[in-house]
C-alpha cells in the first residue's frame, strides 16, 4: 500500500488551514480581511487609494497591506489617504500565502482596525489559488484589459466574490463592451455582481467599501459556483510496477483539500 501525495495539494492544504486559523483570529478581534486581486496595471492601487481616503473621513478604522515583487511605490501612494499602511515585497514570489500575509500583521495590524484591504501581488494566476483569509474577495478588471478577461483567467474570477471593473472613464475611447464582459463574467461565476468604478470620475467610489462594510458586518456573501462545487478528477500512477489509482478533491484553492487512495 502507497500513498501518493500530490505536493501542490498538500501546500494548499497547509495554506488554507493557515488561512482558517488567521481568519479566526482576526475576527476575534473584529477585522475583516478583503483580497484584491488583479493583473498588473489594473488601478487597483488608484481606487484603493480613494476608498481609503473615504473610509478615513467616515471614520471608519482600515489598513491596507500591499505586496508586490520590487519597490514601495504602492505603499507610498497608499499612505497619502492617512491611513496605516504597510508594503510587503515578496522576492520574487508571484501571490501572497497566508502565513506570509500573518507574519507582516503581527506587531503591525492596529487594534482597532475594521478592514484590512490586502492588495495582492499583481498576477491572475498564483493569487487566485491562495486563501488569506479573507472575508470578501474581490477581482479587479480594467476597461483596457478586454472582455475575454474572466474566460482567459477563470479561477480568478470564478472564485470572485465581487468583480470590480476599472478605468470606465475610458471606456467608450478603448471600445469596451461591458454586456460581453457581464456575459463572460456570469459564465464563469454566476451570480457574481459586478461594480463599474472609475478612480478619476468617482464613479462607484465609495462602492467597494459600503460591500467591506456589509461584510464585516455579517451580510451574506456570494458563493461561488466553483467553491461550491469541487472538481474531482483522478490521476493513475505507475509505482514499482504496481499501477495505483488515486483521486484529489480540489475546490480551486479556496477550501478544504482531501484525497483518497490505496
Amino acid at each position: 500500500m502507497c500513498r501518493v501525495v500530490d505536493l501542490q495539494q498538500a501546500v494548499l492544504a497547509k495554506n488554507d488551514r493557515a488561512a482558517q486559523t488567521l481568519r479566526a483570529e482576526l475576527a476575534a478581534r473584529g477585522t475583516t480581511v478583503v483580497n484584491m486581486l488583479s493583473s498588473p496595471g489594473s488601478g487597483k492601487t488608484a481606487l484603493l487609494e480613494r476608498e481609503l481616503v473615504l473610509a478615513r473621513e467616515r471614520s471608519v478604522p482600515v489598513a491596507a497591506l500591499t505586496a508586490d515583487l520590487a519597490t514601495e511605490n504602492d505603499a507610498a501612494r497608499l499612505a497619502r489617504s492617512g491611513v496605516p499602511v504597510k508594503q510587503v515585497l515578496t522576492d520574487g514570489l508571484c501571490h501572497l500565502e497566508s502565513a506570509m500575509l500573518a507574519g507582516h500583521l503581527e506587531g503591525w495590524l492596529p487594534d482597532a482596525t475594521r478592514l484590512l484591504f490586502v492588495e495582492n501581488v499583481g498576477n491572475l494566476v498564483c493569487p487566485a489559488s491562495y486563501d488569506l483569509g479573507e472575508t470578501l474577495r474581490v477581482v479587479l478588471a480594467s476597461v483596457t484589459e478586454g472582455e475575454d478577461k474572466p474566460l482567459k483567467y477563470p479561477t480568478a474570477f470564478g472564485l470572485a466574490q465581487l468583480v470590480v471593473v476599472t478605468k470606465t472613464d475610458i471606456a467608450e475611447a478603448v471600445g469596451f463592451d461591458e454586456s460581453a464582459f457581464r456575459a463572460n463574467v456570469e459564465q464563469v461565476n454566476p451570480g457574481v455582481e459586478v461594480l463599474l468604478t472609475s478612480a478619476r470620475s468617482d464613479l462607484g467610489v465609495g462602492a467597494l467599501l459600503e460591500r467591506a462594510l456589509a461584510a464585516a458586518d455579517g451580510a451574506p456573501v456570494h458563493t461561488p459556483v466553483m467553491a461550491r462545487e469541487p472538481h474531482l478528477h483522478t490521476h493513475t500512477h505507475d509505482h514499482t510496477n504496481d499501477s495505483r489509482t488515486h483521486t484529489h478533491d480540489h475546490t480551486n484553492g479556496t477550501g478544504v483539500m482531501t484525497q483518497s487512495g490505496s
